[in-house]
């Protein structure tokens, strides 16, 4: 699984990494964290709101800083 965290690297961008790291390691899967910087990237997910979270290439989470437990029932 790949796990992309859309951002400029912000507080709430990297509570979301961690928080997304915190799921998938409660969930027993393995995770790859990615961090996206790149606004055209961003952008490309149409995602216009920060920090955005992205699973195998689809956008859950938009604008927020989504929990442990919040991004746990999403995967």
């Amino acid at each position: 699984m790949i796990i992309e965290i859309l951002g400029t690297g912000c507080k709430k961008c990297v509570t979301l990494g961690e928080n997304a790291k915190a799921a998938a390691e409660a969930a027993g899967k393995t995770a790859q964290i990615v961090k996206v910087t790149d606004f055209a990237k961003i952008a490309a997910y149409g995602v216009m709101s920060t920090p955005g979270l992205v699973v195998d290439g689809k956008v859950l989470s938009a604008g927020k800083v989504l929990s442990a437990e919040e991004i746990s029932r999403l995967l």
